[in-house]
């Protein structure tokens, strides 16, 4: 189990906030909180992992604050 605590970066809490006003459902929204979290948190700005890829699967808790 990971506990992360991050930021999301704005293009992709813009992104999220855009798709759930036009009705996402839930797949929609953990694919691009898991492609912010694969870019700011996993591949730190592009500074490594490079190919990696993101899915959020087996969630235990998920806090979210604006």
């Amino acid at each position: 189990m990971r506990r992360l605590t991050v930021h999301l970066p704005p293009e992709y809490a813009g992104r999220l906030f855009t798709a759930q006003q036009h009705g996402a459902g839930d797949r929609q929204l953990r694919e691009i909180v898991a492609e912010g979290l694969q870019e700011i948190y996993f591949k730190d700005g592009g500074a490594r992992a490079q190919g990696l890829e993101v899915a959020i699967t087996d969630i235990d808790y998920f806090d979210v604050s604006f």
